[in-house]
C-alpha cells in the first residue's frame, strides 16, 4: 500500500433496511470492501446501536466477520452526543454526569474496539445549550475530551472527533481549537464535507474549514450535499430529518478541493497510523442519500452502491489510490 492510498470503509448499516449483519457484510463484500464501520446492527436479537450489543451478539458478529472476511475500521459510537449542561433547552439530547459517562459509556466503547480488533472510535464534541454560542463551551468540552483521550491512551486506542452541526465542534475552526486544547496524540479530527455544507457553508468555505482541521486530521467521512437555495433558511437544518445529501461526485459540494489537499497529507498520515498499528488512512462512506438523522442514516443497497461508485470516481479523478477485493484476490487468498 503506497503513501497516496486510502482504505475504503463505510457505515454498512446504511445499506439494508433490515440492518441484519449478514446483509451489511454481504453488501460490503459485493462492492469489494474489506472494512466497515459498525454502528446499528441486527446481530440476532433485533436492531441495536453497537453500544447496546450483548456479549452474545458481539461474539456472533465476531464469527460473521471471520465468515465474510471483513474487519471493523472503527466503532461508530455516539460518544459525545450528550449535553454539556444539565439544562432544559427544548431538545431531547440527554444529560449524563460525566464521571458516570466516562466510567461506563466511554469504557464500553473502548472494550468494543478491543473486541472488534480496531484502534479507532468515532465520537463527538458534546452539545452546548441550544441557541448559545458554542465558543463559550470550548473549555468544558475540551476538559471532557481530554479525559476521554487519556482513557483511550491507557487502552491503546484513538478517538476521532467528527465535525457535525449543533455540537461544540460544529465547524473546522472550533474543532481545531478543541484539538489544540486537548493536545493528545490519541485524539484526532474527522473531516466530513457534507456535515459542514449542510449548515449553509459554500464549497469554498467548506474547504477553508478543512484547512482548519488538517493539522489534526485522522481520517475522513464521505457524503455529498446539495446546497439549499436559501442558506439562511436552512442554517439550523432539521436536526433529526436531514435532507439533501447526494453522492460526492455530484452537485456543487467541495469534495474535489479538499480531497486534492488531503492527498498531499496522505503520506504523513499513512506513516503515522501504521506506526500505531492501524493499517492506514480510512475514507469512510456515510452517504445518507435517502434519509439521515441525528444518530444515523439510510441509503438502501442501491443508494449505497451508487454513492460508493461516485466516491471511487472522485478518488480516481483527484489521484488518490485505493484497493478493492476482487475475484482474483479471493481465489488466491
Amino acid at each position: 500500500m503506497g503513501g497516496y492510498e486510502v482504505i475504503l470503509t463505510g457505515f454498512a448499516d446504511e445499506g439494508p433496511a433490515s440492518k441484519r449483519a449478514e446483509e451489511q457484510l454481504a453488501i460490503c463484500r459485493a462492492l469489494g470492501m474489506s472494512y466497515y464501520t459498525v454502528r446499528f446492527v441486527d446481530a440476532g436479537d433485533g436492531v441495536k446501536n453497537v453500544m447496546k450489543l450483548s456479549d452474545g451478539e458481539v461474539r456472533r458478529l465476531q464469527g460473521l466477520h471471520r465468515d465474510y472476511e471483513m474487519r471493523v475500521s472503527s466503532i461508530g459510537s455516539p460518544i459525545g452526543k450528550i449535553k454539556l449542561v444539565d439544562r432544559e433547552d427544548g431538545t431531547t439530547n440527554a444529560y449524563i454526569p460525566f464521571d458516570k459517562y466516562l466510567k461506563e459509556d466511554v469504557a464500553h466503547a473502548i472494550d468494543l474496539a478491543h473486541a472488534f480488533e480496531t484502534k479507532l472510535i468515532r465520537g463527538f464534541s458534546f452539545y452546548p445549550p441550544k441557541g448559545e454560542d458554542p465558543k463559550q463551551y470550548l473549555d468544558p468540552s475540551a476538559d471532557y475530551l481530554k479525559q476521554i483521550a487519556a482513557k483511550c491512551q491507557e487502552a491503546g486506542v484513538y478517538f476521532g472527533l467528527e465535525v457535525e452541526g449543533h455540537l461544540v465542534g460544529q465547524n473546522g475552526a472550533l474543532l481545531r481549537a478543541l484539538h489544540e486544547k486537548v493536545a493528545s496524540d490519541h485524539l484526532c479530527l474527522i473531516y466530513d464535507c457534507g456535515n459542514i455544507e449542510y449548515q449553509g457553508f459554500s464549497a469554498a468555505e467548506a474547504f477553508e474549514q478543512y484547512r482548519q482541521m488538517e493539522a489534526g486530521l485522522g481520517w475522513m467521512h464521505a457524503k455529498g450535499v446539495k446546497s439549499p437555495p436559501d442558506a439562511a433558511m436552512d442554517a439550523h437544518i432539521q436536526q433529526r430529518n436531514l435532507a439533501g445529501f447526494i453522492p460526492v461526485d455530484l452537485g456543487d459540494a467541495g469534495h474535489e478541493q479538499s480531497l486534492r489537499a488531503f492527498r498531499e497529507v496522505l503520506p504523513r498520515l499513512n506513516e503515522a497510523w501504521r506506526s500505531r498499528g492501524v493499517p492506514g488512512v480510512f475514507v469512510d462512506l456515510e452517504p445518507h442519500v435517502k434519509s439521515g438523522g441525528q444518530f444515523g442514516g439510510f441509503s438502501g443497497p442501491d443508494g449505497f452502491g451508487v454513492a460508493f461508485r461516485g466516491l471511487l470516481r472522485l478518488l480516481d479523478f483527484v489521484g488518490i489510490d485505493y484497493h478493492l477485493t476482487d475475484f482474483y484476490d479471493l481465489r488466491n487468498a
